[in-house]
């Protein structure tokens, strides 16, 4: 009875599902239900092309639950472009004097941690188990030094934004090449800081752009790059 009781829930449940019109965040949801008291007479608008490829299932999880490689050997080699960013705050005023001045002990923070970006890109294979071997094209790191005040926090003492853009000419995306390569540097800019901060923090690290591939073009909304330095 408790299996049949939550099958008849389950359906209902189906039933009053709503669907998004929209892949954005924050997209409105309309809903389908019959049962809903108001029902819109309007007719549904035909799905977009970035609908018809929303994925609705773990691609590297097999039916029977294991994890696999991806293939994509039936995939058409197409220019794909990522771009990621992240976020180093500090917690004492300390750091960003000694970067200002050149006189970190350990050397220039912003270039050592670009060039760390760009490494660790390369090396996302040997990191994320089910990633592909990918030929990248193009990595290119950037550091953005932001002054105490402007980050609209309370204890602000400055931070560093760390934006990586990764290209390639390939079978499948570039996403987790520049995801890796924003942890990379932020992890360097940590190590090369934290001898006078132990309070460094990494967050809002995510993907913010990507381009190319079957889903085409998708980016956050109301984000801009801080272009090059």
């Amino acid at each position: 009875m408790w299996k049949a009781a939550n099958a008849a829930g389950y359906h209902t449940l189906v039933s009053r599902r709503a669907y998004s019109t929209s892949t954005d965040k924050g997209s409105k949801v309309e809903e389908s239900s019959q049962a809903d008291r108001h029902v819109s007479t309007q007719p549904r608008t035909a799905p977009s092309p970035s609908e018809n490829h929303l994925q609705t299932s773990l691609p590297h999880l097999t039916s029977s639950g294991a994890a696999h490689m991806v293939s994509v050997a039936s995939k058409p080699s197409t220019e794909r472009t990522a771009i990621a960013t992240g976020t180093v705050r500090f917690s004492n005023p300390t750091p960003l004097s000694l970067i200002h001045a050149a006189s970190n002990k350990k050397g220039d923070v912003l270039s050592v941690s670009r060039i760390a970006g760009i490494m660790a890109a390369k090396h996302t294979p040997t990191l994320i188990p089910l990633c592909h071997p990918i030929a990248l094209t193009h990595v290119g790191v950037t550091l953005h030094v932001v002054l105490p005040g402007n980050g609209g926090e309370a204890r602000d003492f400055g931070s560093i934004v760390v934006e990586s853009k990764v290209s390639c000419t390939g079978q499948t995306g570039v996403e987790m090449e520049a995801l890796t390569s924003v942890m990379g540097s932020a992890l360097s800019v940590v190590d090369m800081c934290k001898a006078v901060d132990k309070g460094i923090s990494i967050g809002d690290v995510r993907v913010v752009l990507k381009e190319g591939g079957r889903s085409g073009t998708w980016r956050e909304e109301g984000w801009e790059s801080r272009g090059e330095e």
